[in-house]
């Protein structure tokens, strides 16, 4: 399969649509939930540590787990 970049970032920014703006380490990314995140309805909140699985063109991270 392909490569996977795992970081771990904080939730900055609660948007519309499941979608995040979470910060790793000086840079913003937009974030959106896992598939199973949804489908368990985990809930992620302003100011929780996440896991993101960084998308290889860069720009935008899926997060797959609250740490």
């Amino acid at each position: 399969m392909t490569d996977e970049t795992i970081a771990e970032g904080i939730v900055e920014e609660a948007l519309p649509n499941t979608l995040f703006r979470v910060r790793v380490g000086d840079q913003l990314i937009l974030a959106y939930l896992a598939g199973k995140m949804r489908l368990h309805r985990i809930k992620v909140l302003v100011g929780d540590k996440v896991t993101l699985q960084l998308d290889p063109y860069g720009g935008r991270a899926r997060i797959t787990r609250r740490v």
